[in-house]
């Protein structure tokens, strides 16, 4: 029997300033992870596209590692065609540094600072809602600090999400969450609270009931 396959992104990209430094963020991949292990328990063919994490993923799922944010965008552009839908677990560079340094930045031996200009990198999943067919779906995720549901549902419309799932810095690498999760209707729809590899399964099934 043919699997129904869900794109999943997990951990978080890097952005390079030089060969040896890179902005990046502290995203795990275990949200991720959960997310993967409850698709595969309601019979779903997970396709994992990862940046550079310490976990593990379950034998046997497609997995594609990369590192910059443009790469997590390409191999998902490439992938999303044969996939139903996409969570968007990941936690891509928002920024990159406008000029990449081919040599090691030395450090001014005056002790002063140097000054580093960044650009915005694409949006990961703003650029696959573009494509995204009548037949397909796409939940995000919102790490917030502030205005948490008017920024979510701000992404929710301008990513051309079916689902938005708030977030907060508490959860980097951390084992709980406390997630909200909103749809099109700007209706909270659940709220979870709990280990990651529990609330990835719950999640999973919101995912299933809403988005038949």
């Amino acid at each position: 029997m043919k699997l129904t396959k869900v794109l999943v992104t997990c951990g978080s990209t890097r952005e390079y300033i030089d060969p040896v430094r890179f902005l990046s963020n502290g995203s795990s991949g275990k949200m991720g992870l959960a997310i993967v292990e409850g698709l595969l328990e309601y019979g779903f063919e997970p396709v994992i596209v990862s940046g550079p994490v310490s976990i593990c993923y379950p034998a046997g799922v497609e997995v594609y590692f990369v590192e910059s944010t443009l790469e997590m965008l390409s191999c998902c552009v490439s992938l999303f065609g044969s996939c139903k839908g996409i969570i968007s677990a990941a936690a891509p560079c928002d920024f990159k540094p406008k000029q990449f340094s081919p040599q090691k930045i030395t450090k001014p031996a005056s002790g002063s600072g140097i000054t580093i200009e960044l650009e915005q990198t694409k949006d990961i999943l703003a650029e696959l809602g573009k494509i995204k067919k009548l037949n397909q779906w796409s939940v995000g995720f919102a790490l917030e600090t502030q205005n948490e549901k008017q920024n979510a549902l701000a992404k929710l419309k301008q990513k051309n999400c079916d689902l938005i799932i708030i977030n907060s810095p508490n959860a980097i690498n951390n084992n709980h969450t406390k997630l909200k999760i909103y749809n099109t209707q700007k209706k909270l729809i659940k709220t979870l609270n709990g280990t990651k590899k529990i609330i990835g399964k719950k999640l999973v099934k919101i995912i299933i009931d809403n988005l038949k």
